[in-house]
C-alpha cells in the first residue's frame, strides 16, 4: 500500500508586492522551498501586478502564503522568511489533506470576508 501523504498534491502560492524588501529575500527562499518539497504546484504572486486574479484577498503582512488542497484553503496567512518553517509548513498541510482534514474558517483565524476571498483565490488556482 501506498503512503497516502504522497498523493496530496498543494498548491503554494506566495502572495507578495515587488516593492516588499521582505518579498524580495523571500524570493530564494520560495525558489528553495520548490526544490526542498517538489511535486507541488507553486506559485509567486506580486498582489498588485495580478490584482484582478487575487481579487478580495487583503494581505496586511508580507510574505503571505496560501496553501490550498483541490480548491479548499488549508493554510492562509504570513509567514516568516525561513525556509525550515515553510518546509515543516507544507509538510503539515500535506499530512492534513492526505487525511482528508480541512480546516473549518474559525482554524484559518481570518476575517469571514477574507476567508471567503482566499476561497475564490484556491479554486481559481
Amino acid at each position: 500500500m501506498s503512503e497516502p501523504i504522497l498523493d496530496a498534491v498543494l498548491d503554494v502560492v506566495c502572495l507578495c508586492a515587488a516593492w516588499c524588501g521582505t518579498c524580495r529575500e523571500y524570493e530564494a527562499t520560495f525558489a528553495e522551498l520548490q526544490k526542498a518539497k517538489p511535486g507541488h504546484r507553486y506559485r509567486w504572486i506580486d498582489i498588485e501586478d495580478e490584482a484582478d486574479f487575487v481579487g478580495d484577498v487583503d494581505i496586511e503582512t508580507f510574505p503571505t502564503l496560501l496553501v490550498a488542497y483541490q480548491g479548499q484553503v488549508m493554510f492562509a496567512g504570513p509567514v516568516l522568511p525561513r525556509l525550515g518553517d515553510a518546509q515543516r509548513l507544507v509538510e503539515v498541510q500535506q499530512h492534513q489533506a492526505a487525511q482528508g482534514a480541512v480546516p473549518s474558517a474559525t482554524l484559518l483565524g481570518l476575517p469571514a470576508d477574507q476567508v471567503e476571498a482566499f476561497k475564490v483565490l484556491a479554486k481559481a488556482l
